[in-house]
């Protein structure tokens, strides 16, 4: 397979992930991705913003959400996140510690 090939599926592939979380799953919570998959809707925003610095593109953390989330991150909040009790909170202690603080 030819680089630009590979570079289009490889979008393609990321443009259906951010529709199936965007519009088909918005319930998913992040906390139950981090826990579950050791990352999250804002990790996949971090990724694309310091992919955008690579490129040399200035990009905020706010607009990477919003590319992520489809919508300004407070707007999603309000409408999509729920309170997570203290079992998941300490599980995402411990999956943030192990796979974002170490940039895993």
């Amino acid at each position: 397979m030819d680089t630009q090939t590979r570079i289009e599926l490889e979008a393609a592939a990321f443009r259906a992930l951010l529709h199936h979380l965007m519009v088909k799953r918005p319930d998913v919570q992040n906390i139950d991705l981090m826990n579950l998959g050791g990352f999250c809707r804002n990790c996949l925003s971090r990724w694309y913003q310091e992919a955008a610095a690579d490129k040399g593109i200035e990009m905020t953390k706010d607009q990477a959400r919003e590319v992520v989330y489809g919508m300004p991150y407070a707007d999603w909040v309000a409408q999509h996140q729920t309170e997570a009790d203290a079992a998941k909170q300490a599980a995402f202690q411990q999956a943030f510690a192990a796979n974002v603080d170490n940039k895993g």
